[in-house]
């Protein structure tokens, strides 16, 4: 589990950069960035967080 959200926060790092690099659109750019930034949240949240709050120090 955790791997796989590491590899969502670096897929929505990706995502980000990949928008810079592929288009000249403001446009395009501006989605692109706010969709690997939203990829990247929800990788850190939704997926890392997760894993950490199933293993919490105060569950043993």
């Amino acid at each position: 589990m955790r791997v796989i959200g590491v590899v969502t926060v670096l897929g929505g790092w990706v995502i980000t950069i990949a928008g810079l690099l592929l288009t000249s659109s403001d446009m395009v750019r501006g989605i692109a960035a706010c969709v690997g930034i939203g990829v990247s949240i929800f990788g850190i949240l939704g997926v890392l967080n997760k894993y950490y709050l199933e293993r919490a120090i105060w569950k043993q």
